[in-house]
């Protein structure tokens, strides 16, 4: 093979990847100024047009504009100077899009970059970063995360557990493992009064935001506490255990795992949320947003464990460890569902 001429080729993927990290940087832009939210509102209008609706900067907007039109975000027309963003193109980048709108993901670019130094020097130490670091990164996404947990997202995840609508109904006991702000805590608990709801997580920010929204709330039903998920250590104590996102930022997963399962009840269901992938690298070759995903764990869900000198899991690993370590944890009957509403994760019911 000419060697000029890889080297020519490897170098334009290259200069296109830089494209695409700024590009991404720019519609993180978009997604917190509102932009694409006033673009998926308006016909085709010129940059003041755009800065007026959106209650900005006009300077700033017509350079959005140009990195968008640049990188083929959103349509430019030469001759009236107008910019416009198609319906198509909204259902991916609007917040109307609900929980399609890929363009919250474009604000973890920046978020994990802010750590970057602190990263790069575990590469040397071998060493990892506290949780306190990504509080930013954390608060973030919490918020994008509350806007898509309702009662209907509730509903979907009891249809993967038959029986459990009734249990909840009737009064049984609920762990949250790792849950942050409280979000789907109390969603859970508002629509079942007779269940008692307990959620714990690491992070006292998270904790005190948690308790927040529930003296707002109002309910009786929910306690809140700061504590790893690794010790919990209630016995035979909850009838579902959720898990949802958590366990890989778990420096000790198999402990947790272990402590879960001896805190269900004997019916009891764990119910665990992870990123629907493969253990294996070479099956996840296709996944389409694998590098985003190997990155953030890079920058992120590895750093966090080996702060605390765990296993750090990281982010993608995947269905068959998953097997493996429920089954070592005690859980005899384990099965993956999947939501319509959320593809790139897998869900794990598990019973012992």
């Amino acid at each position: 093979m000419d060697q000029t001429a890889g080297a020519g080729v490897y170098a334009y993927r290259i200069a296109r990847t830089l494209n695409s990290g700024f590009t991404a940087m720019m519609i993180s832009v978009g997604h917190r100024t509102g932009l694409f939210d006033v673009l998926a509102a308006l016909p085709p209008s010129t940059s003041a047009q755009i800065a007026t609706a959106a209650s900005l900067s006009e300077r700033y907007v017509r350079e959005w504009l140009a990195a968008m039109t640049t990188a083929h975000i959103i349509d430019y027309d030469a001759r009236t100077g107008t910019y416009f963003l198609p319906i198509e193109y909204a259902a991916v980048l609007a917040r109307m899009a609900g929980a399609n709108n890929l363009a919250p993901s474009a604000q973890m670019l920046s978020l994990l970059a802010a750590n970057e130094d602190l990263v790069v020097a575990g590469f040397r130490s071998g060493g990892g970063v506290v949780p306190q670091a990504y509080e930013r990164l954390r608060a973030t996404m919490a918020a994008e995360k509350r806007e898509l947990i309702d009662e209907s997202y509730v509903d979907a995840l009891l249809e993967l557990m038959p029986d459990m609508r009734a249990r909840l109904e009737a009064g049984t006991t609920v762990l949250d493992a790792g849950c942050g702000d409280g979000a789907l805590t109390l969603t859970f608990a508002r629509m079942f009064p007779r269940s008692a709801f307990r959620g714990i997580d690491s992070s006292r920010e998270a904790i005190r935001s948690a308790w927040e929204r529930l003296e707002e709330s109002g309910l009786c039903n929910v306690e809140f506490t700061t504590g790893d998920v690794a010790n919990v250590d209630d016995r035979r104590a909850f009838g579902l255990v959720l898990a949802m996102e958590s366990l890989r930022e778990q420096a000790f997963p198999r402990t947790a795992l272990r402590n879960l399962a001896a805190a269900l009840k004997r019916d009891g269901v764990l119910l665990m949320q992870e990123v629907a992938s493969s253990s294996h690298l070479a099956k996840n070759a296709e996944h389409a947003f694998a590098p985003m995903l190997y990155a953030i764990s890079t920058m992120h869900t590895v750093p966090v464990a080996m702060a605390e000198e765990g296993d750090a899991l990281g982010l993608m690993w995947g269905r068959e460890r998953a097997v493996q370590m429920l089954t070592e944890a005690g859980f005899r009957q384990v099965r993956f569902e999947k939501l319509a509403a959320d593809p790139l994760s897998f869900y794990a019911v598990a019973m012992r």
